[in-house]
């Protein structure tokens, strides 16, 4: 079977690994990818095994392994080991603080005639109504006021 990403460790990468490993002080997914990358390893004395058998000896799926794979031939062994880039959002916030104060008012205040409360539904649709927001789920409102906890009454 031929593989699309090979890992081909260095001297020098395999003793850092193992010593990361031997420590065992790093995270466990770290610890995991470290795991994943010498069971890969197809240099010269590496074990060379199949993604499946590198998900088996290190208890994790065979994703996991590709996408280690992945990372280490593309970025390199530090992308391969990092769990995630701190202060990165994978999306960007739906209300800033001007627009969440406004949602937190809405919310607290007397729901429409005939409603006893403001559903999540009710509350998105106001602020599109009120062109607070241009579109907003009900989702992302429960998100926001989860955040603040109001007492609505």
């Amino acid at each position: 079977m031929n593989k699309r990403y090979r890992v081909t460790l260095t001297a020098r990468e395999r003793e850092e690994l193992t010593a990361l490993i031997s420590k065992g002080t790093a995270k466990a997914r770290v610890l995991a990818h470290a795991r994943v990358l010498l069971q890969a390893d197809e240099s010269d004395g590496g074990p060379a095994l199949t993604d499946g058998q590198v998900a088996a000896a290190v208890q994790v799926t065979v994703r996991t392994v590709e996408r280690v794979r992945r990372l280490f031939v593309e970025e390199g062994p530090e992308a391969a080991l990092r769990t995630h880039v701190p202060g990165a959002r994978m999306y960007a916030t739906k209300f800033d603080g001007e627009q969440e104060a406004r949602l937190i008012a809405l919310a607290c205040s007397r729901p429409p005639d005939g409603r006893s409360r403001w559903t999540m539904r009710m509350l998105a649709g106001r602020l599109v109504e009120l062109e607070v927001v241009d579109s907003v789920s009900h989702e992302a409102v429960r998100r926001a006021l989860k955040k603040t906890r109001p007492s609505r009454t």
